[in-house]
């Protein structure tokens, strides 16, 4: 779905940007532009970074124990 009409982001554009690295909002935005124009966005794009984040976080740590 696209997050940002304004800069064409979508969900999946912000998720790739955090598993490229990206560790804040601040860095999905300067990544991906979303939230730089108008600003509507900036909530939903903040919501599906924390997710995308705690997700990576979560699998990062699965793979770090497995045997």
């Amino acid at each position: 779905m696209y997050v940002c009409l304004c800069k064409g982001v979508s969900d999946k554009a912000i998720r790739q940007a955090v598993e490229d690295g990206a560790r804040s909002w601040r860095e999905v935005r300067e990544q991906t532009g979303c939230g730089t124009q108008c600003g509507k966005c900036a909530c939903m794009g903040k919501t599906i970074t924390r997710d995308a984040v705690a997700r990576e976080l979560v699998s990062g740590a699965d793979l770090a124990y497995a045997v």
